[in-house]
């Protein structure tokens, strides 16, 4: 089966090495891919949102699944798009529809979802420019911390915890007044604050049933212990210490048994990766988000410990019969880091030359692989006059197992001090929580 991938990014890159490993892979794309994208299968220069064009090209490479990787073109109907179109509508779309993507493409959406469904979560309201100044009462008398998100998608930037009332009503006022996050922010979703230790959760479903796949712990501050601005993610590791057998159990009877049965009783075609943002608050799970794909860099840990046939599970999805598959997890830690261009998550350079050093050694590029408990996966590349220069914030994430977490850490550490580009930075202290 020749299989297209869409998006750039380190999801991307995780999702075709582990997808051309599979058996019924015959030809990979990945539109538009990046450097390390093209060790696994051929780019193509494709906008994702243009559906048009993404067609054609499936009819071109005879493209029997599609994977989809970032969430704009779930939350556009991508899904929608090829089951509706009678040329390419047998084709295998790995995602939600339109509308069932909404649950990560609101806010509102979701925390109404939850509602319905008796799902734990943050209690909260909902406001406009309609409502406005009933926000700004509302404010005034919340407790805090308060937590205002922006209604749409707005590139991870769109969640902000205000420390005081002042600073609430003017972040306020700047999102519905003056378009701080665009057309996303038009409406905001103002939280109470949960104090609690977050993790990632993944599962994949066919709307009806799903398997669980292995949870992950997201790194989103720039700086050491946490400190700094937020990014999409300097690093992650899997498992969780604190998920335990009991934790989890309570997850999947309290949140995802109840979000599936709520996708069948509100007929929500859903096929895919579906991620709970999850915060555990006295000993139990609360959603703090619904994604509607993999996390990044959650991706370059749970596809490491995955053991599966990726591909085989997804055809299991596509006929819906996921619960028919066994989840197979490689029970060693996983950790991966990210190295970041200078500046990110503010202003930064593209264009910077990578030099892998010793990893362009031969020699070493056979131990670079998952047999030897490493890979390095391209987030922000480009290949340019032969060499690989950044042309993103995130730059690389190198994805390492080992038996225990600090070990994986530690592997890591010890890769990226081989790499190097100008102003590259990278935190050394992911995991730093469970490591003694």
């Amino acid at each position: 089966m020749n299989i297209l991938i869409l998006g750039g990014g380190g999801r991307e890159h995780a999702l075709a090495w582990k997808i051309k490993q599979s058996t019924s892979c015959t030809k990979l794309f990945i539109a538009p891919g990046n450097a390390g994208t093209a060790q696994s299968g051929e780019n193509i220069d494709a906008n994702i949102n243009d559906f048009d064009a993404i067609k054609k090209l499936c009819l071109k490479k005879k493209i029997g699944m599609v994977v989809i990787g970032p969430e704009d073109p779930l939350v556009n109907g991508i899904y929608d798009f090829f089951k509706n179109d009678e040329e390419i509508k047998d084709i295998i779309v790995i995602g939600p529809s339109k509308e069932a993507a909404q649950l990560e493409g609101s806010k509102a959406f979701a925390k109404a979802f939850m509602m319905r469904h008796n799902i734990p979560t943050a209690g909260y309201k909902e406001f406009d420019e309609s409502n406005y100044l009933d926000g700004l009462e509302y404010l005034k008398k919340h407790s805090l911390p308060v937590v205002l998100k922006a209604d749409g998608l707005a590139a991870g930037k769109g969640v902000l915890i205000c420390q005081n009332h002042i600073e609430a009503m003017s972040e306020f006022e700047l999102m519905i007044q003056r378009a701080k996050f665009g057309e996303a922010g038009k409406k905001v979703v103002v939280e109470e604050f949960l104090k609690g230790i977050e993790l990632s959760v993944f599962v994949l479903t066919d709307g009806k049933k799903f398997v669980l796949l292995p949870e992950a712990k997201d790194y989103k501050r720039i700086g050491k212990n946490d400190t700094g601005l937020n990014t999409g993610g300097m690093g992650a590791i899997s498992p969780v210490p604190f998920a335990h057998e009991a934790f989890m159990q309570s997850v999947i009877e309290k949140v995802i048994e109840p979000t599936i049965l709520g996708l069948q009783k509100e007929n929500l075609e859903y096929k895919g990766f579906l991620f709970f943002g999850l915060i555990k608050v006295d000993g139990e799970p609360m959603v703090i988000e619904y994604n509607c794909r993999l996390g990044d860099p959650e991706a370059e840990v749970v596809l490491l410990r995955l053991k599966n046939d990726l591909v085989q599970l997804f055809e299991a999805t596509s006929r819906q019969r996921i619960h028919e598959e066994k989840i197979l997890i490689d029970s060693r830690s996983a950790a991966a880091i990210m190295a970041v261009s200078g500046g990110y998550p503010g202003e930064y350079e593209k264009g910077k030359q990578i030099d892998f050093g010793y990893l362009e050694n031969p020699e070493a590029k056979k131990s670079i692989d998952v047999d030897g408990g490493v890979m390095v996966f391209h987030a922000g590349t480009v290949k340019r006059d032969n060499e690989i220069v950044t042309c993103g914030g995130r730059v690389l994430a190198v994805s390492s197992l080992a038996d225990t977490l600090a070990e994986a850490v530690e592997l890591s550490i010890e890769i990226l001090s081989q790499i190097y580009f100008e102003d590259m930075y990278f935190r050394k202290d992911i995991g730093f929580e469970f490591i003694s």
